[in-house]
Parts: C-alpha cells; structure tokens; sequence
C-alpha cells in the first residue's frame, strides 16, 4: 500500500487543509479536509493496479501544482476557532418573555430562520435541527462545528460553519454548496440570488459565487470582527468595528460608510432599512444609501436584533438575557426576561419572536399584545419542553452517493472540464427535458470526470442550477 500526505497551511490566513492518497492494489482512497479533523473520504476502484497508481499521481500533481506540500500528520495542528466574546451581565428583568415552546440543544447556538412552516436553529457543537412552528422535530443534522448562520434563499435552506462551508439542507442529507475561503476566522454569511456574502474576523468581506470561486474582497481597513452581512439585489452590507457601509454587488467598491457608536455584534436588513445592534447599548438604523435615521435605545450591549414585516415593531436581545421591542419612531414598548439566557440570534414569524441563546435554547415567544400585556401583569405561561423523538436519525454530509442504474423520470447531470476546473451541467443527449448550459451546483470535492450522476429535478437559481432531491451517481 502507498500513501502519500499532503497539507496546505498559510500561517496568516485561513488555509489550514490536508489531503491524503492512498493506493491499495486497484483501489484509490482520497481523504481531505482541515487538519486536525477526520475529513472526508472517497474510494474508487479501478481495472488494474496500474491505472489506480496513474489516478493517484494525477491527484498529487494536481495539489503540488496549488501549493500543497508533503507533511508528516499530527505536526501542524487544528486551528482554534474565533468565537464571539459573550459576556452576559445578571438580569435585572423582573418579568419574564411568554414562552410556547422551548427546545434545548447541547451548546450555545447562534444560527436561525423561522418561517411560516419551519424554525431551524444551529449551534456550536454542530448541530442543526429544524422544527415546525409548533415545536415538533422534524430533522435533524450532524454538521461541523460552529453553525454561526442559518439562510434561506428562496425554499432552501443553508448552514455555515466554521470549516468555511456552506451546507444546503434541502435533501435528505447535507451537502456542501459554497466553499468560503477568507483570508481570517469566518465570522457570517448571508446568501441572495446565488451570491455568498462572508465577514471575517479581520474586518474584511467577502463575496463568492455559486461554484464557490470568489467575486471581490474588500479587506477591512482599521477594523475587525465582521459580524454582520447582508446581502440583496441592491449591494452587500457589512458591519464591524469601525461602522456600517454598503459595497457594490459586482465590484465590491465602496459605497457609502457610517461610523456607529460601538462596535456593530449583529445586524438585520428589512426593506430599504438596515439595523446595526452596536456595543454601546443601541441599534441603530440606517437607509440602504447611508442616512442615519433612528435609535433603540438598549440597557446593555446588543447581541441581536430584528424586525416584524415593514419594520413596524423592532426587537433587541442584550447582554443581560433581556428582549426588547420598540415601535419603528423608537419607543420602547417593553423590556422582559428571557430565562434561557442571552438572546445571540433572533427572527420574527407570525407574531412570534423565534430566539436562539447563549445556553443553547431555541424558544418560540408570543409577542402578541394580549400574550405581553399578561407577562408585564405577571400572569406566566408554562412553556412546553420539546423533546426530539428516539426514532428520529441524525444526518451527517455526503460523502459518497448511492449508486443507482434507474434514469426514467430523473434528470441525467454530467461531468465536464472547463478550463482546468470540473464543472458539472445536464447531460443533453440524456435528458428528455431542455435545460440551459448552465453550470450545476455540485459538491466539488465529489465531482468525478468521467461520471454521470441523475436527481430527481432541477432548479432555475438564475443563471445556474441547483439540484433538487437526492444526487445519486448513475452505474453505467
């Protein structure tokens, strides 16, 4: 058996990977990822002893060729993560939130979305779950750690985390649809049309497209801890240490920068309207061209914030495990205790405020006028604990597909090379359906030259597509 290991590692920057090839008689094993973690692993097989060894000195070329040299494993070890600093204060909060349901996870958990049909929620061991608006478990995900952001972008539903991946949700298992590789620690993303928007720890952003290839960098000049990004037709938003501002969606130039009063931790967009929840105890508000235009006014440093449609109700989640709601003019409606701690994400949802905290909870809160006016009274509600089914499996990301010889009623995807880069388009002479020419979003690491893969559909996301149901690869 030959083996022969390889690492990528810029000391400064966030290329921190390894990758292995492994030949055994007419077997090839490749195994990469981020060194000091398993990663993945791929086998293939081959006629002849002969033709595994060409493949494998093919792939090692290939990595020498991107700068990736011979190392000895367990010398360079895992880089530690850049985590927020999360400082909570005691609560001084006599009256407590009204909660429906809550769930708890094993860990702190920043990651959110809440829609009409789901409420998802990520935390830092990795774990993702998705539950409906009433609180049962639906799925539930086994990812790499530090999930900081839950997106959604149009009826799918992503993940990022702290390995700089991005996992798309929608099928049965997970699998990686961006690969972000910033020059630091991986602080945010936001997704819109396709666009992958990052913030790093150094202040910096960053936009990728659907082949995961990047756009522009902006890097960040007297500032660090990117925490927020957002992104939409109009531009991508930053937040950090230094202010607000907007960069170009297709050049990533500058904009317009606002200088806010404390470093921004969190920030929301609805409308034309940003909001910046800032150290120094405020959101702030801000049209899309940079116009300062209101204040919320917090009793402790926020860490997240959000709005109801239009921006007629705003919330806040602080430091001392306090959720706030002011009207859109700026007064504060009400102030009240969380009991599960500091709130690190949030989302608003048919007159529920979705929190996400420090302690690992996700918790639906009735922020309804009649359910707030009781808890200012001290009427409390029991919440109902959410525990998730013994039969409910774990999915962890693919790392190989099932095989499978069917074609009737799936649509053919083939693998071709453009450029020196595998890309992955419909098979035209296989498929009975006319699709555009147009590059599939397809987990890169699992491309195979020379394989035929069939799914079970595919989605228009505006000049490429996305796939829709299980991949599987086609034995031919």
């Amino acid at each position: 058996m030959s083996k022969t290991y390889l690492e990528l590692s810029d000391e400064v920057g966030s290329e921190h990977k390894f990758y292995e090839v492994s030949v055994e008689e007419t077997t090839l094993t490749l195994r990469f990822g981020r060194i000091g973690t398993p990663g993945q692993t791929s086998t293939k097989g081959f006629a002849t002893a002969e033709q595994a060894e060409a493949e494998a000195a093919k792939k090692i070329k290939e990595k020498v060729r991107k700068g990736y040299k011979e190392a000895v494993q367990g010398v360079r070890q895992k880089r530690s993560v850049v985590r927020r600093e999360i400082t909570e204060t005691a609560s001084t909060t006599k009256s407590a939130a009204p909660v429906v349901w809550k769930f708890n996870t094993s860990s702190a958990a920043f990651g959110i979305f809440a829609d009409q049909n789901n409420v998802w929620v990520g935390n830092d061991a990795g774990e993702v779950y998705a539950l409906s608006p009433e609180g049962e478990v639906q799925r539930s995900f086994k990812l790499p750690e530090g999930v900081k952001c839950l997106v959604s972008d149009q009826h799918r539903t992503f993940a990022g985390c702290d390995d700089g991946n991005v996992y798309d949700l929608s099928g049965k298992l997970p699998f990686v649809a961006y690969e972000a590789e910033s020059q630091s620690a991986i602080l945010w993303m936001d997704l819109q049309g396709g666009m992958l928007g990052v913030g790093d720890s150094q202040g910096s952003v960053h936009a990728f497209d659907a082949e995961s290839e990047q756009q522009w960098a902006q890097i960040g000049q007297n500032a660090h801890m990117a925490w927020m990004v957002r992104v939409d037709q109009a531009g991508v938003y930053y937040g950090h240490s230094g202010g607000v501002g907007q960069l170009d969606r297709e050049s990533g130039f500058p904009l317009w920068h606002h200088k806010t009063s404390g470093s921004v931790l969190f920030g929301w967009q609805e409308g034309s309207d940003l909001y910046a929840g800032t150290s120094n105890n405020q959101i702030q508000r801000f049209t899309k061209t940079g116009q300062a235009v209101q204040n919320y006014r917090c009793d402790a440093a926020v860490f997240s914030c959000a709005t109801s449609p239009e921006g007629e109700f705003v919330f806040a989640g602080d430091s001392s495990s306090a959720v706030y709601c002011f009207n859109k003019a700026g007064e504060r409606l009400w102030k009240l205790g969380t009991s599960y701690g500091a709130a690190l994400s949030m989302q608003y949802s048919g007159e529920r405020l979705y929190i996400v905290t420090s302690r690992g909870t996700l918790a639906a809160l009735d922020v309804s006028a009649q359910a707030i006016e009781n808890a200012k009274q001290g009427i409390q509600v029991t919440a109902r604990d959410i525990k998730m089914a013994a039969t409910l499996q774990t999915q962890a990301p693919a790392t190989t597909f099932a095989v499978t010889s069917q074609i009737a009623g799936q649509v053919v995807l083939k693998v071709v090379q453009e450029g020196g880069k595998l890309r992955v388009k419909p098979d035209s002479e296989r498929n009975s359906q006319t699709f555009q020419d147009w590059n599939v979003q397809f987990p890169r690491t699992l491309r195979r030259m020379g394989v035929s893969y069939v799914v079970d559909q595919l989605e228009d996301a505006g000049g490429f597509y996305r796939v829709v149901g299980e991949i599987r690869q086609l034995e031919e």
